[in-house]
């Protein structure tokens, strides 16, 4: 083409082979990120029914409660009522936490134990209603028949798989059309729709739940799974629970109970917390007070991406889905995200009924969450 002096905008319908000056990068500003997914990784199986179930088991006890409010002279007391007496063997070597003194148990008479009192030399100390008791172990007499033989029943656990699905539709003029920014209409619909899909299973892996009838679901009724936040009943803190920051903020002090109560009541090694980014924040201060810089630092850093402490390195992930209060501690080495077999997100064409062409992606998922005693929550915490 020859030079005609004239700048493009004033090129005007003379000069049909200027085109508009349009990228040919599209710009996404939803957010679609899904980093809790991302950390947990693609699961090793898949489940195979629409109703998925694993086993769990644990260890017996080895720690009970005193349960007798009618505790007189407490440094007198040989027999105690407890919550839970078949935890208990006579020949078992007993402590109350924080206290010194060692009993011995001589008869268990179902939830009443009668024992011996400064074993092995100790001093007797105050028995309160509601201490902790620690079962050390038993001793056995020698050439004693068996003990009564004792164990643990398993316990089969589930989640329901959950359906995602959502619509393409695209004329016959746009797939034939040339498109500014993409090659080819249909499949930047499908990507667009899967972005959305990923993201809603996230969101369902962290806040979702099952209808309380029917949850197997039918023609009215639909299937969704439990997720992680409704699964966990054990280690979860609210406000006004003893520990719970004061003022609502999260503190180190918070997260340290949170991990000790999670390594007490389990095996579980947590190395995930998931937060907001509000409680992100908070985190980030916990080193405020102890950073220093420079002269010479032209960089500002408050950020915290990896929380060491006594009971586990944890990674800090900030999800969008995360409600605001909320803080999650995780073992992720026991969450798993399964598809249904041969369910995973696909694209399934459909029959066209006009000049458009059209189909429909569909996935479907579940949670598996093992041993909820592994995990925890915090809820209530101030979000201003």
């Amino acid at each position: 083409m020859s030079f005609t002096g004239k700048a493009t905008y004033s090129a005007g319908s003379t000069l049909p082979e200027l085109a508009e000056d349009v990228s040919d990068i599209i710009g996404i500003i939803s957010p679609y990120e899904t980093p809790l997914l991302d950390a947990l990784g693609d699961p090793l199986h898949e489940a195979t029914s629409t109703h998925h179930e694993w086993s769990e088991d644990e260890l017996l006890p080895n720690r009970d409660a005193i349960n007798d409010g009618s505790i007189g002279d407490p440094l007198s007391e040989s027999s105690f009522d407890v919550a839970n007496g078949s935890r208990f063997r006579a020949g078992d070597q007993i402590q109350v936490e924080g206290s010194e003194e060692l009993m011995l148990v001589t008869i268990v008479n179902s939830d009443t134990l009668s024992v011996e009192r400064g074993y092995a030399g100790t001093d007797e100390e105050n028995l309160v209603n509601g201490q902790v008791i620690n079962i050390l172990g038993n001793a056995a007499l020698e050439g004693a028949s068996k003990p009564q033989s004792r164990f643990t029943n398993r316990v089969r656990c589930g989640n329901y798989t959950q359906i995602f699905s959502a619509a393409v539709e695209v004329s016959g003029t746009d797939i034939a059309a040339s498109q500014f920014g993409l090659a080819d209409e249909m499949d930047y619909q499908k990507q667009q729709r899967l972005r959305e899909l990923v993201r809603d299973l996230e969101n369902t892996v962290v806040n979702g739940g099952q209808p309380t009838s029917i949850p197997e679901g039918n023609v009215s009724v639909r299937r969704s799974m439990k997720g992680i936040m409704q699964n966990l009943a054990t280690n979860v803190m609210h406000s006004g629970d003893s520990g719970f920051p004061s003022g609502g903020d999260l503190d180190e002090e918070t997260i340290n109970l949170m991990l000790r109560h999670i390594w007490e009541n389990s095996g579980g090694n947590v190395d995930l917390i998931v937060v907001n980014g509000f409680q992100k924040r908070k985190i980030n201060s916990f080193a405020a007070d102890s950073r220093t810089y420079t002269s010479t630092d032209t960089r500002f850093t408050n950020m915290i991406s990896i929380y060491e402490s006594d009971f586990g390195v944890c990674r800090i992930i900030a999800s969008r889905w995360m409600p605001q209060d909320a803080v999650l501690l995780l073992d992720s080495s026991r969450i798993g995200v399964l598809p249904l077999s041969g369910r995973s997100f696909h694209f399934k064409p459909l029959a066209s009924g006009g000049d458009y062409e059209c189909g429909e992606l569909i996935g479907e998922y579940t949670l598996e969450l093992k041993n909820e005693k592994a995990h925890g929550l915090i809820r209530d915490l101030a979000t201003n």
